[in-house]
C-alpha cells in the first residue's frame, strides 16, 4: 500500500515539475509520466514517459536521464516532507500511444 501512495505521489509531483519547467529545462516539449513503479525499498523509481512532439532521431529519454539530478533535486524541494528517502530516478520511453496507433492503421487497411 506504501509503494503504491509514494509511486502516485512521485507521478503528482514530477506532472507538475514538467508542467512548470517544460520551456527551460525540457525544450519546449509536452512530458506526461504515464507510469511510476517504485522498488520495495522506495530506493529506486522507473518513470514511464511519454513525449510530444517526439521525433525518432531524437532521443529524449537519453536527455532526461542525463537531467535526472537537477530533477530529483526538485523533486526533493516538493516530498521532502513525507518521504524519508528521495527516491533514484530512471526514465523509459512509454510507447504504448505508438503501438496503439500501429494496431489502428493494421486495423484501418
Amino acid at each position: 500500500i506504501k509503494q503504491n501512495r509514494v509511486a502516485r505521489l512521485i507521478q503528482k509531483e514530477l506532472a507538475i515539475i514538467f508542467q512548470e519547467h517544460s520551456y527551460d529545462l525540457f525544450q519546449n516539449k509536452i512530458l506526461t509520466v504515464t507510469v511510476v513503479r517504485i522498488s520495495p525499498d522506495l530506493s529506486v523509481c522507473k518513470v514511464y514517459v511519454s513525449v510530444y512532439p517526439y521525433n525518432e532521431k531524437e532521443n529524449f529519454i537519453e536527455y532526461l536521464n542525463m537531467q535526472k539530478k537537477v530533477i530529483r533535486n526538485l523533486l526533493a524541494q516538493k516530498i521532502r516532507h513525507q518521504v524519508r528517502i528521495i527516491p533514484e530516478l530512471i526514465f523509459y520511453r512509454d510507447d504504448s500511444i505508438d503501438y496503439a496507433n500501429r494496431i489502428e492503421e493494421l486495423l484501418k487497411k
